[in-house]
């Protein structure tokens, strides 16, 4: 968990992805590393140090699945488990050039630990190099198992049969900046722009826009949600362990949380959930009338290390600290919110050579669509010879 409190543990089951891709053969060698808690969009903590992007070792490979997304990227392994609350599978994937797919709520089974870990804000998946690995694991991983809530039953055919299916005509809304009204690089942009290309040489129908809501309403009740977990897990360890959350064994930033999140009431939550809810409504409301919808998924390249600060000195302030650290994922926790599958795709490489992915989303349950978008892109802005400056083949 990529915490001191947490020291010592060891999980007492193995989780129904894990456990899927085992029984199809996977080889399981090892845990990589993640920020405190997963709580931040870099990969550094106190009990694991710093993780670096093989694309550039003075930058991040992003949080929170970024030790994840260095390993897959740095070749040593083609795939890695991820999980994802607010863009933790997108950022990195995007930061170190990979497949990243966040898919629908209650397609890939999250049991026996929670049913609905974060009240359906995370799911667990994979990061991948190719569509086609994502769209075979996405085969193995997806069903129900018992206790599941809302689990949804298996999709008839299979996602890696749909990468042989053509592609209907879609109508495809896309934005060039986010709810927060943060600036997205131009870089960033350069790649949105030659997706859009690609999918109007396809005769796909293509324009401008976004579903409309109060995106900083929205971003204090997912906070409130986040450190009310955050309260959940920190007692728990606390009593499992006997330790006592401080300074000691907390970085100031959860700490933070933690705090916040004690001070929150039953009431104060509730009004949390009802924002989330009718911003889910609109965004419902919103695929009504298009099949995709295309963003950049973050608003520039992998960060500096040392640039964003996990465990800053003297006290925190949680929200101030939260929309620094997240600001750069601006487009992605709205469809953890909303349970819509989102994925992001590695199109385009900067003057530097750093990777530059796209976010696609699609209706919920729809991810045939975004496997078959993912593919279209990697055919016609192809990455897989692309290597980072530190991989195995050095």
């Amino acid at each position: 968990m990529g915490s001191e409190l947490a020291r010592g543990f060891v999980a007492p089951y193995t989780d129904s992805l894990l456990g899927r891709l085992k029984r199809q053969g996977a080889v399981a060698l090892g845990r990589t590393t993640t920020p405190e808690f997963g709580m931040a969009t870099v990969t550094e903590s106190r009990i694991a140090g710093i993780t670096r992007n093989p694309w550039d070792l003075d930058r991040t490979p992003g949080g929170s699945s970024g030790g994840s997304c260095a390993m897959v990227a740095a070749r040593a392994v083609p795939i890695a488990t991820a999980t994802d609350a607010g863009g933790s599978i997108r950022s990195p994937a995007a930061h170190c050039g990979l497949v990243g797919l966040k898919p629908s709520r209650g397609r890939i089974s999250q049991m026996p630990f929670r049913a609905d870990p974060l009240v359906g804000l995370s799911v667990s998946f994979v990061v991948t190099r190719s569509v086609r690995d994502c769209a075979l694991a996405l085969d193995v991983c997806q069903g129900r198992e018992p206790g599941d809530p809302y689990g949804m039953e298996v999709t008839a055919g299979s996602f890696t049969h749909s990468m042989r299916t053509p592609m209907a005509r879609l109508r495809v809304a896309f934005a060039e900046a986010p709810w927060s009204g943060d600036r997205v690089s131009p870089e960033m942009l350069r790649g949105l722009h030659k997706t859009i290309g690609v999918l109007e040489a396809r005769g796909h129908t293509v324009e401008q826009a976004m579903p409309k809501f109060d995106y900083s309403g929205f971003s204090s009740a997912i906070l409130d949600v986040w450190c009310c977990n955050i309260v959940h897990s920190i007692d728990a360890l606390a009593k499992k362990f006997g330790r006592q959350p401080s300074c000691d064994n907390l970085q100031s930033s959860i700490l933070a949380y933690y705090r916040r999140g004690k001070k929150l009431t039953l009431d104060g939550l509730m009004n949390a959930l009802g924002v989330i809810d009718n911003t889910n409504r609109i965004v419902g409301q919103f695929f009504q009338n298009y099949d995709l919808f295309v963003t950049p998924t973050c608003l520039s390249t992998a960060p500096r290390i040392g640039e964003l600060n996990c465990d800053p000195a003297g006290e925190v302030d949680a929200e101030r600290w939260d929309r620094s650290m997240n600001r750069i994922d601006a487009f992605m926790a709205v469809f953890n919110a909303s349970g819509h599958p989102a994925i992001s795709v590695p199109v385009h490489s900067t003057d530097q050579g750093l990777p530059a992915g796209i976010q696609i989303v699609a209706r919920f349950a729809e991810e045939e669509r975004l496997i078959q978008a993912a593919l279209l892109l990697e055919e016609e802005l192809p990455w897989k010879d692309r290597y980072p400056a530190c991989s195995v083949r050095d």
